[in-house]
This record gives structure tokens, C-alpha cells and sequence, in this order.
């Protein structure tokens, strides 16, 4: 019983450590105002990181789209499909200004 106790105690020490940089986050935004905006930082993001895996996300999309669009067309809603497996993703990867989320 001790041992179980001991170890409750470390892991929920162990969790709590883990959340303190999303309050002290929230807390700065609070305090300086947005942190989204357009800077630099936030470009880099994108360009490093989040277009590439727009791209990824468009190219799957794509495929699922047309192994799901004898499915789609069954059940009546291929536009449906069409647009949250392909518009969205390309539309997000290829018409949003750099930095903007």
C-alpha cells in the first residue's frame, strides 16, 4: 500500500511539472497581447514545418478521396467529401498568407 502511494504521489508530481509551461504561456499571452501574430517565428513555423505537412495532408486526401469516392457517390455525398478531403487541405496549404493560422 505504501509503494503505491509513493508512486501515485511521484507521477502526479511528474504530471503537474509537465503542465506548468502551458500556464506560464497563457499567462504571457494574457499579458503581452497576442503572440500570433504575423512575425517572423511564425513564418519560419509554417514554412518549416506546417506546409510541408499540409502538402502531406493534401496528397492523402487526394487519395482518399478517390478510393472513397465510389462510397461518397453512394451515399449522396461525394461535394462533401470532395471539399474535406481535398479543398480544405490544398486550401489551407496553398492559399493562406505565410504565417497566418
Amino acid at each position: 500500500m505504501h509503494k503505491i502511494m509513493k508512486y501515485s504521489i511521484v507521477f502526479l508530481l511528474v504530471g503537474g511539472l509537465f503542465l506548468i509551461p502551458c500556464g506560464t504561456s497563457a499567462l504571457a499571452q494574457d499579458r503581452y497581447g497576442n503572440l500570433n501574430d504575423e512575425g517572423v517565428e511564425s513564418m519560419l513555423a509554417d514554412f518549416i514545418l506546417v506546409r510541408p505537412l499540409g502538402i502531406i495532408a493534401t496528397v492523402v486526401g487526394t487519395i482518399m478521396f478517390g478510393l472513397s469516392s465510389p462510397f461518397s457517390a453512394l451515399g449522396g455525398n461525394i461535394d462533401e467529401a470532395y471539399q474535406k478531403m481535398m479543398v480544405e487541405p490544398a486550401r489551407f496549404t496553398f492559399k493562406r498568407p505565410l504565417g497566418q493560422f
